[in-house]
């Protein structure tokens, strides 16, 4: 994962620490630095491939919820990210999540919906051993491919 965040001795994924707490981590890999699959569709992107990050995940601890710190997150990775050269940065969004706040989240940080893929996580080779906590090892779960247009400043 550091590998894929680095592009010129920048890193584009943070942690957040509150003293010895851990409170969030944003992991982003840098453009170029992640391979397309199955599930991505750049004929349909607004931007090259070439200036395309991934936003590959965003957490944080429940009691720092809703106080904008995700937010701050992606905001740092997004500058980072501009220095790189990228243009924009996709995400596959898990669909189920509770009350659906990851498409909340990204949608309103300006993700633009491009494409859902059925199913996303089930049988994927890439992942042997993945457990889905909603569906087991059977997975039903969807996946929105979003992009996040950077704007120019």
């Amino acid at each position: 994962m550091l590998g894929k965040s680095t592009k010129d001795d920048q890193n584009a994924s943070y942690v957040m620490y509150d003293g010895s707490t851990l409170v969030g981590f944003r992991i982003t890999y840098a453009p170029n630095n992640w391979n397309l699959d199955q599930w991505c569709t750049p004929e349909l992107w607004p931007v090259d491939k070439e200036q395309v990050a991934y936003f590959k995940c965003n957490t944080i601890n429940p009691d720092y919820q809703g106080q904008g710190l995700g937010g701050q997150l992606l905001r740092t990775s997004v500058a980072t990210l501009k220095e790189m050269g990228a243009k924009a940065g996709l995400s596959h969004i898990w669909m189920q999540s509770p009350g659906n706040a990851s498409f909340k989240y990204f949608t309103k940080a300006g993700g633009q919906l491009i494409k859902t893929h059925p199913r996303r996580w089930n049988n994927d080779p890439s992942l042997p051993d993945y457990v889905c906590i909603l569906c087991g090892t059977d997975c039903y779960c969807d996946a929105s491919e979003m992009i996040l247009v950077f704007a120019d400043e």
